[in-house]
C-alpha cells in the first residue's frame, strides 16, 4: 500500500510537469532558418552566399598608388601578364611561403612603347594553381581576383583567390619572340 501511494504520488507529479512543458513548447515559435544557420555555424559550414566573395573593380596603378586604400580589401583587375618570378617570397613582414606559392609580375599599363612589370604589386598564387598557366607568354590577358593583406614596404600585397586567362598571344617558336 505505501508503495502504491509513493507510485500514484510520482506519476501525478510526472503528468503535471509533462504537460507544463508540453504547454511552453506550443508557445515557442522557432524559425527553422536561423535553428539551422546556428547549426552550421557551430559546425564550420557555410552557406552559398558567404562563400561567393565580392570583388570591388581596382585598377592595378591604383592600388600600387594608394596600397592602404585597398588593404583587407576583395578586388579585381584585368592586366597582361608578364612573368612568373619569386618575388617577395619568404619575406617576413608579409610571409608567403616560396614552397606554396610563387609570384608573378603584369604589366604596366601606362607605358605603351615598351614591357615594364608592376614590380610595386606583389601578387601570390598557389604554386597548383601556378602550375595549370605554366604555358603564359608575356603580355597574355589574365583577369585577377584576390585580397590586398599587407602594405609592407608601402607596397600592396595581394593573394589570389581567383585567376583567369582571358587572351594567350602566341609565341614565335624559331626567333623567341612574341607576336601580339
Amino acid at each position: 500500500m505505501k508503495n502504491s501511494k509513493l507510485f500514484t504520488a510520482i506519476l501525478i507529479l510526472t503528468a503535471a510537469f509533462g504537460l507544463s512543458g508540453i504547454s511552453i513548447a506550443q508557445n515557442v515559435t522557432i524559425d527553422p532558418i536561423k535553428t539551422i544557420s546556428a547549426i552550421n555555424a557551430a559546425s564550420g559550414v557555410k552557406s552559398a552566399a558567404e562563400n561567393t566573395k565580392v570583388y570591388e573593380y581596382a585598377l592595378p596603378l591604383a592600388i600600387v598608388a594608394n596600397p592602404k586604400a585597398y588593404l583587407g580589401k576583395n578586388v579585381k583587375f584585368k592586366a597582361k601578364f608578364d612573368k612568373f618570378a619569386t618575388l617577395g617570397l619568404d619575406y617576413k613582414p608579409a610571409f608567403r611561403s616560396s614552397e606554396k606559392y610563387i609570384s608573378f609580375l603584369i604589366q604596366r599599363d601606362d607605358v605603351r612603347d615598351h614591357d615594364i612589370p608592376l614590380s610595386e604589386l606583389k601578387i601570390f598564387l598557389t604554386r597548383t594553381e601556378a602550375e595549370k598557366h605554366i604555358d603564359l607568354n608575356s603580355g597574355d590577358e589574365v583577369e585577377v581576383c584576390g585580397r590586398v593583406f599587407s602594405t609592407a614596404l608601402g607596397d600592396a600585397w595581394m593573394d589570389v583567390d581567383k585567376f583567369t586567362v582571358l587572351k594567350t598571344t602566341s609565341k614565335d617558336v624559331t626567333s623567341g619572340t612574341v607576336n601580339k
